[in-house]
């Protein structure tokens, strides 16, 4: 086991995601409560050949990552009222935390294994810094997803970009494009 480039293990938790009914005062209270910023969102995200719990998926949502110390932080806002991973999570549980992202360079591997050991696979997606990921229902042990989150190509540049910018984040341009 090696570190990705932001300090976190490159096959563990490098993430942890709330889902929130509204991304723009979540990024507001993340840097005002708790100093947390900048955040990169992308207003619109349905990923690659999206599949939840195995049918095509046609929900959207709004994402913005930061970094708190050398942990991601994710909060994403659904966009609509499709059928998705995250509408599933708010009408069970409400809106707060909802998964831990764990970092894999055995992607296919990693999701055999995790269905292999009872949890099903609740959504696949290819995502803008390459490669996939996939949530895995582990509800019925952990309180939220694992998300498995490939450490493809773009990966590394991206996550890192993010992690850069926060270290000795000023408040200046607090919200920045994902892209």
């Amino acid at each position: 086991m090696g570190l990705v480039g932001f300090g976190q293990p490159d096959d563990g938790i490098i993430q942890m995601c709330y889902v929130v009914p509204d991304i723009r005062a979540a990024m507001s209270l993340w840097i005002d409560k708790l100093k947390v910023g900048p955040w990169f969102l992308l207003d619109h995200f349905t990923g690659t050949n999206p599949k939840y719990r195995g049918q095509d998926s046609k929900a959207d949502v709004s994402l913005a990552m930061s970094f708190a110390g050398h942990m991601n932080i994710e909060l994403i806002q659904p966009n609509d009222a499709e059928p998705s991973v995250y509408r599933e999570w708010i009408d069970k549980r409400g809106y707060g935390f909802h998964h831990w992202g764990r970092a894999t360079a055995n992607f296919d591997r990693d999701v055999a294994r995790y269905q292999a050991q009872g949890h099903e696979l609740a959504f696949i997606a290819g995502v803008p810094s390459g490669g996939s990921v996939a949530y895995m229902d582990t509800t019925a042990q952990l309180p939220g997803y694992v998300e498995l989150i490939e450490l493809a190509a773009g990966f590394e540049a991206t996550f890192s970009k993010f992690y850069r910018a926060s270290i000795g984040w000023d408040g200046a341009d607090p919200v920045r494009s994902f892209l």
